[in-house]
């Protein structure tokens, strides 16, 4: 099995989902343990069914569309999530690839990266998120290239060609401003593409990208330098590379030996080599506080190519949950409903960073979660497959916001899919 470097979930992307799920039954508590996953790439934490029911994000003008494309003599559609600003544009273009996770691609989740796609919402582009063959709900068959990491990157980039080719065809964006990004899998997806030499894409964003084996006897990382040497030799296009320093798929060596493949052989790219961030810089890109990282340097980036960069949208500032009186951030006892596993996860939930947040449920249903997309909407839409009554947001980032008011429906509506972030979920 291989998994590609963040987030992030992954959404490519490296982060860890942990979930221990307990039910009550018949008044009786039976549990239901789930083996803690590796989740590569940002944005691939959920499964389908949390796809199929995520609401989608009116301050984006989101939207998913089913893309046509061609795989061999097989007509396939790929699972596209589209932002961009209100009007008819044409806007300038961000295509950004996701990364994979371990297990079944079709088992992943709707990528999102709403981090990155805010940054350049704001600042007038569309962002376009395809979901490559195989993968969540696009149809076709995910191919396995084995040890072959040239071969991995170009099969992956032949629905990126498919998916601009498609955009070519929509009024509201603008053919001849584009520019390509990718995390993990994705950023390795990315550098392929520049091979093409695709009309009016004018740069390559590269954050961790890479593809990671598993087992076996594959010299991946030698097999990686060498891919990246061959699209060096082929690529006119200038890109930015981001790598951090305790990347736990791609550290400092192996991504200053692919970037020195890659430009000795005639690729144009500027390395940021960025110090550590949190516990895995693999999910920097999927985190809020990573914008302080990626955007100055993209900025530079993305002006020197003429792409625009000035804020021209107005995006209002996320949602801020009341803070209440109900009881100190620290005080457990105070917490309604839970179990002692419960009080225990949520000492953890405590030593995490912000954003962060905590949700109960009548049942004794728990959830936390730290960093990524929206901490708030991913512990309401985990807390809720483990509970049969609604759950409601306890603690917010360093306050409570538990208003000690009966739990109704409301409290859950609008739950969307986790992001590239860290949780636990139970009673």
């Amino acid at each position: 099995m291989h998994s590609a470097a963040l987030h992030p979930f992954f959404n490519g992307e490296a982060v860890h989902i942990h979930s221990l799920v307990q039910t009550l039954i018949a008044g009786k508590d039976r549990a239901y343990r789930a083996i803690g996953a590796l989740a590569i790439g940002l944005g691939m934490f959920a499964g389908s069914a949390t796809a199929q029911t995520a609401s989608l994000d009116a301050s984006l003008n989101e939207q998913v569309v089913m893309v046509p494309a061609a795989s061999g003599t097989q007509n396939i559609e790929l699972e596209t999530t589209i932002f961009k600003p209100s009007g008819n544009g044409p806007f300038p273009l961000v295509i950004v690839n996701h990364g994979t996770a371990l297990g079944n691609p079709r088992s992943q989740g709707r990528d999102r990266f709403v981090v990155i796609s805010r940054e350049f919402v704001k600042r007038g582009y569309a962002v376009v998120i395809p979901m490559r063959k195989g993968f969540s709900k696009s149809t076709g068959e995910y191919i396995d290239r084995g040890c072959d990491m040239t071969g991995h990157g170009l099969e992956q980039a032949e629905d990126l060609q498919s998916t601009l080719e498609y955009l070519r065809t929509q009024k509201w964006a603008d053919k001849d401003r584009i520019v390509v990004a990718g995390q993990s899998y994705g950023g390795l997806t990315t550098i392929a593409f520049g091979t093409k030499n695709f009309p009016g894409v004018k740069g390559l964003i590269n954050f961790a990208g890479g593809l990671k084996m598993h087992g076996g006897d594959c010299r991946w990382q030698a097999s990686l330098v060498k891919a990246f040497a061959e699209y060096g030799a082929k690529t006119a296009l200038p890109s930015i590379w981001f790598y951090g320093q305790n990347d736990n798929h791609f550290g400092p060596d192996l991504a200053a030996r692919m970037y020195e493949a890659y430009v000795q052989a005639g690729g144009h790219a500027k390395l940021v080599a960025y110090g550590a961030f949190k516990s895995d810089a693999h999910g920097m890109v999927g985190s809020r506080d990573g914008v302080r990282i990626w955007w100055p340097e993209t900025e530079k980036f993305l002006q020197s190519l003429g792409m625009p960069t000035a804020p021209v949208v107005a995006l209002s500032d996320e949602i801020k949950v009341p803070k209440t009186d109900f009881a100190a951030i620290d005080n457990i006892d105070a917490i309604p409903y839970l179990r002692e596993k419960g009080r225990e996860q949520y000492k953890v939930f405590l030593t995490k960073q912000a954003p962060r947040a905590f949700a109960v449920s009548s049942t004794g249903a728990w959830s936390w979660a730290e960093d990524g997309d929206d901490p708030v909407e991913q512990v309401l839409a985990a807390c809720q497959k483990n509970s049969t009554e609604p759950c409601k947001l306890y603690a917010v980032d360093d306050y409570v916001v538990w208003t000690g008011e009966p739990l109704t429906t409301a409290d859950t509506a609008g739950a969307k899919k986790p992001g590239t972030t860290s949780s636990l979920t139970g009673p």
